[in-house]
């Protein structure tokens, strides 16, 4: 005869991966955000530039923001990046980002 599953064992095990997943893709993109330089934004700032970025539909421009991200990635991977190494990663990240995305000249 066979022993009976447990389901609530299962489900508590699917439950737990399922938050560590949302940890780790939460503890991710805040190393992706410290990485760009994108923390010396403000909360408003980052979150308006990331609203942009979700609601643009033009094919182009994505593609380029996408080859733009994987050279970023690629230049990380032929060097050692150490946590003490993010700092400075992202000060010159910033130094070559484009300002106009972020707001242009002047405010509205």
């Amino acid at each position: 005869m066979r022993k009976p599953k447990d389901f609530d064992a299962e489900l508590k095990a699917l439950e737990d991966k399922a938050r560590e997943l949302k940890n780790r893709k939460v503890q991710q993109l805040g190393e992706l955000v410290i990485a760009t330089g994108a923390d010396a934004l403000s909360a408003e700032e980052l979150a308006g530039a990331l609203i942009v970025l979700a609601e643009t539909k033009d094919a182009g421009r994505r593609e380029a923001w996408a080859r733009r991200g994987a050279t970023f990635f690629q230049g990380r991977a032929r060097r050692p990046a150490p946590a003490t190494d993010r700092d400075t990663g992202g000060a010159q990240t910033q130094q070559i980002s484009p300002q106009p995305p972020s707001g242009g000249t002047g405010s509205a």
